[in-house]
């Protein structure tokens, strides 16, 4: 029921709020954003989800919505500005991506070039998601799905769910409650169907490796879905999407990815904000454990929730030297962010323990 009135519902929404100069949308569900959550009590962790790859938000990668022959079709100035574009992107110059990306998109307008227009806006949606222009995006997120729909492109195609969820998490950053709710449950709850009926289709149907970008995208889905239930304080959901998130993390990538170790990390903080701290401890140190023996960029944030939880569970001494041990690591990385926040963990483990006395 809920995946079938999402898109109809937003559908509607869409065709008020179109880009200047677009065909009015038909849209699937619109949801996306950053910061739908922040850092838990805690500890605090990046993401790390490996990108399910197919889609029209392969941001980084091949140009798989041009057609192989794409340069005898003259739209090699289009693909130049979009590699411009993404190298702009990776050395974090976004207003220069920008720039690009508006004459890609001009060029394939002029062209009326239905692939590299699904494709450019799909770009500028991430650039400005990156921006944290999140109006700008969620517009531009519409749009790209609006030319996908237009065409063979299903409700329930990677693409559109991947874009989906960016917009759940633009809702859950501007606090519209409502939609970022129905986007969260409309994504899980169609890749969840999408799964369960890919589940027993031979290879020759459908590859492995295409059933588990799909898991990975419903683990990004739980994760983040997560991330914004833990931010209103829903904490026993949210523990839910945790535990499923880091199943599949650990059956598709590996207990020793990345991905997975951070998700450790951050259902270790819900249990522990429910006050868990046994169960809490037991999967932060195995994250720990794991951030040093794969030499994890975060060590020190994985540490930092450790000494948290040790605090929280009165073991004053141990925390205090897993606390120390944080703050050299985040002093040598030069992340001054970690850095501060360790320090002001130490000042409160003192009020603690002298308060304890």
């Amino acid at each position: 029921m809920l995946a079938a009135a999402v898109p109809r519902a937003l559908g509607r929404l869409a065709a008020r709020r179109c880009p200047a100069g677009l065909p009015p949308p038909r849209v699937a569900w619109r949801g996306g954003a950053r910061g739908e959550g922040g850092r838990g009590r805690t500890g605090f962790a990046r993401r790390q989800w490996a990108r399910p790859v197919g889609g029209a938000l392969g941001f980084l990668g091949a140009l798989s919505l041009f057609p192989k022959d794409a340069e005898e079709d003259g739209e090699d100035a289009i693909i130049l500005l979009l590699k411009r574009a993404k190298l702009s992107v990776m050395k974090g110059e976004l207003a220069e991506a920008d720039q690009f990306l508006h004459q890609a998109l001009r060029l394939s307008h002029q062209s009326d070039n239905r692939n590299a227009i699904v494709y450019t806006y799909s770009m500028m949606a991430n650039v400005a998601f990156m921006r944290g222009q999140l109006d700008n995006a969620e517009k531009l997120y519409k749009a790209s799905m609006s030319y996908l729909l237009a065409g063979d492109t299903k409700e329930d195609d990677n693409a559109i769910l991947e874009m989906s969820l960016k917009l759940a998490s633009i809702y859950a950053a501007q606090k519209q409650h409502k939609l970022a709710l129905a986007g969260y449950e409309f994504c899980i709850l169609t890749l969840e169907e999408k799964i369960a009926k890919q589940k027993d289709l031979p290879e020759d149907v459908l590859p492995a490796e295409e059933k588990a970008n799909t898991r990975l995208l419903l683990g990004m889905s739980l994760d983040s879905y997560a991330r914004y239930l833990l931010n209103i304080n829903q904490l026993p959901v949210a523990q839910k999407m945790y535990e499923k998130a880091l199943q599949i993390s650990n059956d598709v990538q590996g207990e020793t990815h990345p991905q997975t170790v951070v998700l450790m990390n951050d259902l270790a903080t819900v249990l522990d904000a429910q006050g868990h701290y046994d169960e809490a401890y037991s999967y932060v140190k195995r994250a720990a454990e794991l951030a040093k023996e794969t030499q994890h960029p975060e060590e020190h944030m994985v540490l930092n929730n450790l000494a948290a939880i040790l605090m929280h569970k009165e073991d004053f001494l141990q925390a205090k030297e897993v606390y120390k041990e944080a703050l050299k690591q985040a002093q040598q990385k030069g992340d001054a962010a970690s850095v501060q926040h360790i320090q002001e963990e130490l000042a409160e483990l003192a009020k603690r323990r002298k308060a304890s006395k």
